[in-house]
């Protein structure tokens, strides 16, 4: 069973003389769990020098959250510090560096947030957190989406901000960069188990064990069944179930440069991609970690909903799929050294939020493991980000 001990970037300092550790090494100074958007961006964050091994339990890397996100960047989404991530991460995207990046990451989409009679409540304290956020008269809305029933729109507003995400270009340049540093990925190896002695965790996996200072949990849906595995208390993160189903085009519109389109209650949403509708019932549904699949009910009720607020039916469904946005008991994202557990960091909870947080937290989180400071703009969120907010 791991040593208890204090958390710190003293694992760090003394992973820095290990040496690099090659391909078929069992020894490195960083193992990250989860090749996510959070484990690859973090290995691509971390500075040339330890060695790092990314260990992913699927046959490929970006295989659930990741690789089933609705790819928008919405500067006005999330609590207040989520707001700050998202603000911190802008620069990043929108001067994305273009030895990794041939293309733009973000292309404009614009986010039009509509509520009816029952929605106010909810669309009141969209406008009083907002900034940049354009209140639009019915009409004004309808004028975006001509689509839209007039009649059932009570309010909306209009962030034209909001952007496109190219979310595999992302993934893939930092695969690249973290692959040019050194990383060795490794699908297919689940952590089993876990454990900490002579300030070194000593990982088990289906390939054999590993060992490094620095242990990272970056495993998404299965954050706290790897903190389980590894002797570390849970922090209550919670995944929850979102759908998406793909419609036709409706007959007689060009959706090409609608916004995205969100009930402001969040009963749904609709997005235009590759000439397709994509409409999320926008559930929130608790469930275990696992491969996710549609509730045909849930699905069936949520386009029910969006279809009340078009003015066309909705005929067919080509494809479904669903995805787990994994929370903390406060839906603030968790990012630091555990404070019972030496060398083990938190990379987890992020939510919905954690591809366009992603350039923010990628760099806070190398800093906060190389004993760097925070990066401009974030000082003020370490706390908050913090898993020492649930030890008190």
């Amino acid at each position: 069973m791991p040593s208890r001990g204090t958390q710190g970037n003293s694992a760090f300092v003394r992973a820095l003389v290990s040496g690099y550790a090659g391909p078929m090494s069992t020894h490195f100074d960083i193992i990250i769990v989860g090749a996510g958007i959070a484990g690859v961006g973090l290995a691509a964050a971390l500075p040339r020098g330890p060695a790092v091994a990314i260990l992913e339990q699927e046959p490929r890397a970006a295989y659930h959250s990741t690789g089933r996100s609705a790819a928008i960047f919405i500067r006005n989404y999330g609590n207040a510090v989520i707001r700050a991530l998202n603000a911190a991460s802008a620069p990043l995207f929108e001067r994305g560096d273009p030895t990794l990046f041939e293309h733009p990451l973000l292309t404009p989409r614009g986010v039009l947030n509509i509520a009816d009679e029952h929605g106010m409540v909810q669309h009141a304290a969209l406008i009083a957190g907002s900034e940049g956020l354009v209140e639009l008269t019915p009409a004004e809305a309808l004028a975006l989406v001509p689509a839209l029933r007039i009649e059932r729109i009570a309010a909306a507003a209009y962030e034209r901000d909001a952007q496109d995400i190219d979310v595999a270009a992302l993934h893939e340049g930092w695969l690249r960069k973290a692959r040019s540093n050194g990383a060795v990925i490794r699908v297919e190896t689940p952590l089993l188990s876990a454990w900490r002695e002579n300030d070194l965790w000593s990982v088990e996996t289906s390939a054999g064990r590993l060992t490094a200072p620095i242990l990272v949990n970056a495993a998404g849906a299965w954050a706290d069944a790897v903190a389980t595995a590894s002797g570390v208390n849970r922090l209550g993160l919670v995944p929850m179930r979102r759908s998406m189903a793909v419609l036709p085009a409706p007959d007689g519109y060009d959706i090409r440069n609608w916004p995205l389109v969100a009930d402001t209650a969040e009963g749904w949403y609709a997005k235009p991609d590759a000439g397709k509708l994509y409409v999320s019932p926008a559930e929130e549904i608790p469930v275990e970690p696992h491969d996710a699949f549609v509730d045909d009910m849930i699905l069936a009720e949520g386009l029910d909903r969006f279809e009340q607020a078009f003015t066309f039916p909705v005929t067919r469904v080509e494809r479904s799929w669903a995805g787990l946005r994994t929370f903390a008991p406060d839906r603030t994202p968790v990012a630091g050294f555990d404070v019972g557990a030496e060398g083990f960091f938190w990379l987890a909870g992020q939510g919905g939020y954690g591809i366009q947080t992603s350039p923010a937290m990628s760099a806070l989180a190398a800093a906060r493991i190389t004993g760097a400071p925070p990066p401009h703009g974030l000082e003020g969120v370490v706390d908050a980000l913090s898993p020492a907010r649930f030890a008190r």
